[in-house]
């Protein structure tokens, strides 16, 4: 098998420390570099719709609640891992693009429904064949299989580390 940087990172520190076990760094760091070549594909793939890859967070988590396509900020900002302040800066920014728009809560006087316009469900369904694109595209490298195995060991991972 070819070697990456990360196998040279690798063997640098096993000549000055051979006493370590670099097995778990080489994940890191490769997972590490896989998020920024993997973000640089998404940023990419979303710019013919002039959307950035927080927006399509946002949008997205819309969209797969199904119709009405509407959460509660709150709930958004959880579903996106977000803080409050953040969110409400992202959900202006899409508002004010005519992407989402704002209702008051009927149940909590002091809540907010964000949902997708009309034209932000169109945006966000384009926007999930491109991000789908561009994910194939970067897992080009592997077997469907594969990409199946890797996704349960990821899985896995995350489990542990939450």
């Amino acid at each position: 098998m070819k070697k990456d940087a990360v196998d040279d990172i690798l063997e640098q520190w096993s000549d000055e420390r051979p006493e370590l076990d670099t097995a778990s760094l080489g994940v890191v760091i490769r997972v590490m570099s896989l998020y920024k070549a993997f973000f640089g594909q998404a940023s990419a793939a979303l710019e013919p719709l002039d959307l950035e890859v927080f927006e399509y967070d946002v949008m997205s988590a819309l969209r797969r609640q199904g119709s009405p396509f509407a959460l509660a900020a709150s709930e958004l900002a959880a579903e996106t891992g977000m803080s409050s302040g953040a969110m409400t800066n992202r959900i202006n920014r899409l508002e004010d693009r005519g992407i989402v728009q704002r209702k008051q809560d009927k149940s909590d006087r002091r809540g907010v429904i964000v949902s997708l316009t009309q034209r932000g469900l169109s945006i966000i369904d384009d926007a999930i064949r491109l991000r789908l694109d561009a994910a194939d595209s970067g897992l080009s490298g592997i077997a469907a299989g594969e990409r199946r195995q890797l996704a349960r060991l990821l899985r896995k991972l995350n489990l542990a580390a939450a």
